[in-house]
């Protein structure tokens, strides 16, 4: 006698495993602790008193733009040159935003906490998660990458006021860093526009208006970026091989 056939059984496919916020945010505590800590050290060292350092990283949490707000503040530059430069710096996040619609919780006060705590590292780990992760665990894991990043702020501030440094060489800060996101849109820019409006009006402004000199400047530049007609690269012709076919090439 032949036994009986056997079906064959099932397993369920396994469930992505969810981790918990904890986990989620270490790996971002490994980079939050220490800037933080150099960020309170540095607007410490400008002349702050420590609790102002906790103050900014709490309600501004921008991470380069908090320290590109340093050497800003040391120069004494005027509150609207600041907060218009670090929206400039955080456009990105915008498009961020547009990106994670989709998995944003629906209770307001969830979402709007996660659009100001959004920043790279945050982004970084929220795309990674379930399209069923539940909103207390988004929001979760945000609050902690901002607390490992105000718990470095905290050290930081308190290390500063204790030390005696030197501020020398680093009010070069802002124009070294101004300098390189200069360079990086003229490489990427299909138009240099903006590039020339912002460094021929910051010469006439500086004449006119020297403490809103860099305002107007950043102000020109962007309403002219957003004033140029958006334009697509030409599509290149190709030849067999792949690589693009050249109009000088000699004919056989």
């Amino acid at each position: 006698m032949q036994p009986p056939p056997t079906t064959p059984v099932q397993t369920p496919a396994p469930q992505p495993r969810h981790l918990s916020a904890l986990v989620l945010s270490v790996p971002v505590a490994m980079g939050y602790i220490p800037l933080g800590t150099a960020f309170g050290f540095l607007f410490v060292q400008a002349g702050a008193p420590w609790w102002l350092a906790v103050v900014a990283s709490s309600i501004v949490f921008a991470g380069a733009a908090q320290f590109m707000m340093v050497p800003m503040l040391a120069a004494g530059l005027p509150l609207a040159t600041i907060a218009l430069a670090t929206l400039v710096v955080n456009l990105r996040h915008i498009f961020y935003g547009l990106s994670l619609l989709h998995k944003l919780p629906a209770q307001p006060w969830a979402r709007w906490y996660l659009v100001f705590a959004l920043t790279d590292e945050t982004y970084s780990v929220l795309t990674t998660l379930p399209a069923d992760t539940p909103a207390r665990q988004m929001v979760a894991v945000a609050l902690l990458n901002q607390g490992w990043w105000l718990l470095g702020t905290l050290l930081g501030a308190v290390i500063g006021a204790q030390a005696q440094v030197g501020w020398v060489g680093l009010d070069f800060a802002l124009a070294a860093l101004f300098a390189v996101l200069a360079v990086e849109q003229w490489r990427s820019a299909h138009s240099t526009a903006p590039l020339w409006v912002a460094v021929v009006s910051y010469g006439v402004a500086l004449t006119v208006l020297p403490q809103q000199a860099l305002l107007v400047a950043i102000g020109l530049c962007v309403l002219t970026a957003l004033a140029l007609p958006k334009t697509k690269p030409a599509p290149q012709n190709h030849n067999v091989s792949g690589h693009p076919a050249s109009a000088a090439k000699d004919r056989a």
